[in-house]
Parts: structure tokens; C-alpha cells; sequence
């Protein structure tokens, strides 16, 4: 049951990645989009792609901690008092962005639309880097069993924490620039479709390389999550690569739909790659699930509550995405 459990949070985790990280990459092309003038009708497709559903994807964020929280306790303290430094950050980082992109949408001034907007972008940018870098602490196993057992600025200030932001930022650019040409191809604008297009493909590439370069980052730093991405987690960690590359082909042949998919999976293999690679363990090498876990009951009442948001609150979910996609909720423009 422990090991449904977890594949229940993997799901969440998964879920934040793509449709929180899409998000997150929308403010990061906000933010290099340029001034006033050039950068309005990039930021105009930005702001109609995201308004509808920006709230709704941070479900995936509350869903993933409720889960831990629950189900794995130990785990769940040990993080949040050790990592507690990127961790507030990251938070703050999320109640800027959300705060900036909606006085920014009300905001009538210059000065004022300016001020809102520069925050929503720069947040778009910090808090993804922090994540990652909460993620890389945790998968180099520098987090402790215990309450503030781990350094405060060491179990996050590492080069695999570094380099989990540095791909953090970059793949959520990736996936987000890709999306965007989707949108700009479903409003029939050329001119924002090759724009995006051309980024998605820069900025795919960018995550490649950053991927390759972590090579010799993580084999000292981290031996054993190196080792295990090289051995047990290599098929999915190939699968990523071959996602990867068959989406910047499928942009550079202009097959929209296909590349959207193929980017998708390509960030989903990924975190299912570090899951596979952490298994046993929940904190790298510190906290097997097993330990970690809640008693049966608390894990039974998880599963319980979480068939009943398949049935209830997934179908919305899918529906407002649904909507969003094919332009039914476009009214949130005016």
C-alpha cells in the first residue's frame, strides 16, 4: 500500500511539473519579451493563455504536500525544517506572481502595469529555480531524518541543487514556449507561432545541454542518483531524451500537436526518471518509504480520498482545460 501511496504523490509531483511548470515558463518569456511596444502581443497571447487556468494549476502543488503531509510525515518535517529557506522563498515567490498577474489585469496606469508586471515575471523565474533546487537537496540526500537535521544553506546551496534550478527554469521555458505556439497556431497567428516556435526549439535545446553538463556535476556530488539514473532509471531517462528530440523535430517540421505531446512526455519521463532512481528512499539516501510511511488506516483513508477526486474533481479539471483549449473561455480577455 506504501508503494501506491507513492506512486499516488509521483502523480501529483508529475501533474505540478507540467501544467505548474508551463505556467511558470509563460512568466519567464514575459520577462524577456521585451519593452512596451515589442513585447505587447507576445505578453497579450501570454496573458490569454494562462488567465483561465493559472489558479487551477497550482491544485497539483496543495494535492502533492496534503499527500506527503499525510502519508509521509517523517519526510514531510524533515524537508520543510531543513529546506526551509528556498522553500519560503519559493512560496513567496508563488504568492507575488499570482498577486502581480492579477492587479496587473486590472491595473489601468502604465507605471502600475509596469510594476505588476515585473514582479509576475521575475516571480516566474525565482520560484522555479528554488523548487528545483529543493529538489536537488532532496535527490543528493542532503536532508536529514529529524527536525532541522540538515544544513541550512548546504542542503540547498550544491551543485546538484544548482543544477536542479538551472534545469527547473529552463525546461519550464521549454515546455511553456512550446504550448504557447499551440495557442498562437489555434488563433491562427503565424507571426506568434514562428516567434514561440523559435524559442521552444532554443530553449529545448538550452535543457539538453544543461541535462548533458550534469553529467560531471552529479557523478561526484551525487553517486548514488547518478548510478541509478545510469542503471535502473536509464529507460526512462532515454525515453526523456528521445521525447525531447522528437519534439524539437516535430517544431522544426511545424506538427504543433505532436511536439506539444512529445514535450509533455519528455518532462514526465523525467520526473518519473528521478522517482525510479530514488526508489526506496524518499529523501535520497536518509528515509525509505517503508519507515516513512503512516500506518495503514491514515494510508487507506489517502487512497479513499483520492478515488473520490478522480471521480469528482478530475473531470473538472480536464474539462477546464478542455475549454481553454479550444477557445470557449476566450471571454476572459475582455
Amino acid at each position: 500500500m506504501t508503494d501506491v501511496v507513492a506512486v499516488v504523490l509521483w502523480f501529483g509531483v508529475t501533474a505540478y511539473a507540467l501544467f505548474g511548470g508551463a505556467d511558470f515558463g509563460a512568466g519567464f518569456w514575459d520577462l524577456v519579451a521585451g519593452g512596451e511596444q515589442r513585447g505587447r502581443r507576445p505578453r497579450a497571447l501570454i496573458d490569454a493563455a494562462i488567465a483561465p487556468v493559472w489558479e487551477a494549476n497550482h491544485v497539483w502543488l496543495i494535492f502533492s504536500l496534503v499527500v506527503l503531509w499525510t502519508a509521509f510525515t517523517d519526510a514531510f518535517s524533515s524537508l520543510m525544517s531543513t529546506l526551509f529557506v528556498p522553500l519560503t522563498i519559493a512560496v513567496f515567490g508563488i504568492v507575488l506572481r499570482g498577486s502581480g498577474f492579477a492587479f496587473l489585469r486590472v491595473s489601468t496606469r502604465l507605471g502600475a502595469r509596469r510594476v505588476y508586471g515585473a514582479v509576475f515575471a521575475s516571480s516566474s523565474l525565482v520560484t522555479p529555480f528554488f523548487l528545483g533546487a529543493v529538489a536537488g537537496g532532496i535527490a543528493s540526500g542532503r536532508v536529514p531524518v529529524g527536525n532541522a537535521r540538515g544544513g541550512i544553506v548546504a542542503s540547498w546551496v550544491n551543485p546538484t541543487s544548482m543544477l536542479g534550478g538551472a534545469l527547473a527554469v529552463i525546461t519550464c521555458a521549454y515546455l511553456s514556449a512550446t504550448f504557447l505556439v499551440a495557442e498562437a497556431r489555434r488563433r491562427e497567428d503565424d507571426e506568434l507561432e514562428q516567434y514561440f516556435r523559435v524559442r521552444a526549439i532554443g530553449a529545448g535545446i538550452a535543457a539538453g545541454v544543461i541535462a548533458l553538463g550534469g553529467i560531471a556535476i552529479l557523478d561526484p556530488d551525487s553517486p548514488r542518483l547518478f548510478d541509478r539514473l545510469t542503471s535502473t532509471a536509464l529507460p526512462l531517462v532515454a525515453l526523456s531524451a528521445v521525447c525531447g528530440i522528437g519534439a524539437l523535430v516535430a517544431l522544426v517540421r511545424r506538427w504543433v500537436i505532436v511536439a506539444t505531446a512529445l514535450a509533455a512526455g519528455a518532462v514526465a519521463t523525467v520526473v518519473g526518471g528521478w522517482g525510479v532512481a530514488q526508489y526506496p528512499f524518499l529523501l535520497g539516501t536518509h528515509l525509505k518509504l517503508e519507515a516513512a510511511s503512516a500506518p495503514d488506516a491514515t494510508l487507506t483513508a489517502v487512497l479513499a480520498v483520492f478515488g473520490v477526486a478522480v471521480v469528482t474533481c478530475l473531470p473538472a479539471l480536464i474539462l477546464l482545460y478542455l475549454l481553454d483549449q479550444r477557445g470557449r473561455l476566450d471571454v476572459a480577455e475582455h
